[in-house]
């Protein structure tokens, strides 16, 4: 118990000594932010940031984990946005991009109060730095009831921390301010035809049969040591809180272990909350214990995303759905 209260007083004085996050991080800053070149940062939390990164999260434009800045996640994400409403790309939010993306007039940020099973798993406290350290665990859950919430709400969990000065997140019925990325279970509405994964650019995008974007996330894809398959393949098999194999022909840097082993679902499992497989053996679109280096980050072979937009696309294709590896410049030969 006191190693947990310690635990919370620490993250708490690091967030509060962590210049970047400054006072005009709060819930009527962030719902009143109008995003500009003054108002966003790529290095340090804004209002506009974290506003811009809802609304692109609430239209299924991922910018990854939300945590204020207007980074290049964000800034694919936005660019993505204009393409679907086919609307001149943009490093920043126009006018048109803007009052396009702020149709959604809906606040951005909400009060959530905290329930039993928000607190009720059982958490890791530290999570082993290597996969052969994790075979023996019985669960590879959160490794706190902080790092839970933050993800339940796509969020960074420095802007939660940011959010709620002084309050605890391991309590029942504390009331604490979030982001609202709107109800979960929307993405079923529209289903890909194809899903289209970038390599040179990190991303994956959604298309209906019509050829249309219906989604973007921002990925990482591949890595010198075991890079991701090319042409086109197919989803054969879709997999939630998947239990990860290790296979030793893969050599993958850092474990050394000769023989197979299996590490239990989590959401810190390396593979995340969800398996989508493909039709070339052992690549896969999944998710990721480690949301914010998502695109900044190298994967071994697979196409790693949040736990959250793995799961979207999970939601939204099916087994035969066509996967196509491209580099970007691909896509002037495509029909």
């Amino acid at each position: 118990m006191w190693f947990k209260k310690a635990r919370q007083v620490v993250l708490l004085l690091v967030a509060l000594a962590n210049p970047a996050w400054s006072a005009e991080i709060g819930a009527a800053a962030i719902d009143a932010a109008e995003p500009t070149n003054k108002t966003l940062s790529n290095t340090r939390p804004t209002p506009a940031g974290v506003r811009l990164q809802v609304l692109l999260d609430r239209a299924k434009f991922s910018p990854g984990e939300i945590d204020g800045r207007f980074g290049e996640n964000a800034k694919k994400a936005l660019r993505a946005f204009a393409e679907a409403r086919q609307l001149p790309s943009s490093n920043i939010p126009t006018v048109d991009l803007w009052n396009a993306l702020r149709a959604d007039d809906r606040r951005v940020t909400a009060n959530y109060t905290i329930t039993q099973p928000d607190i009720a798993e059982p958490f890791l406290n530290k999570l082993p730095s290597k996969m052969e350290e994790m075979k023996d665990l019985p669960n590879l859950g959160f490794a706190s009831p902080r790092e839970a919430l933050a993800e339940k709400f796509h969020m960074s969990e420095e802007l939660l921390s940011a959010l709620n000065p002084g309050h605890r997140f391991d309590r029942v019925g504390e009331t604490i301010v979030v982001v609202d990325v709107g109800a979960e279970g929307a993405e079923t509405s529209s289903k890909a035809d194809r899903v289209e994964v970038d390599k040179s650019r990190q991303t994956v995008k959604l298309f209906d049969r019509s050829n249309a974007l219906i989604g973007f996330y921002p990925a990482t894809v591949g890595s010198e040591e075991k890079p991701s398959p090319t042409g086109t393949l197919k989803v054969t098999e879709i997999d939630k809180n998947p239990t990860y194999r290790y296979n030793p022909d893969y050599h993958f840097k850092g474990v050394r272990s000769r023989k197979p082993f299996t590490i239990k679902p989590g959401p810190n499992n390396p593979v995340g909350t969800m398996w989508i497989n493909l039709s070339a053996e052992g690549y896969g679109i999944h998710g990721t214990p480690t949301p914010g280096k998502v695109s900044k980050a190298e994967s071994h072979g697979c196409v790693r995303l949040t736990n959250w937009d793995a799961e979207r696309v999970a939601a939204r294709v099916a087994k035969g759905t066509v996967v196509a590896f491209i580099e970007s410049s691909d896509r002037k030969q495509r029909p």
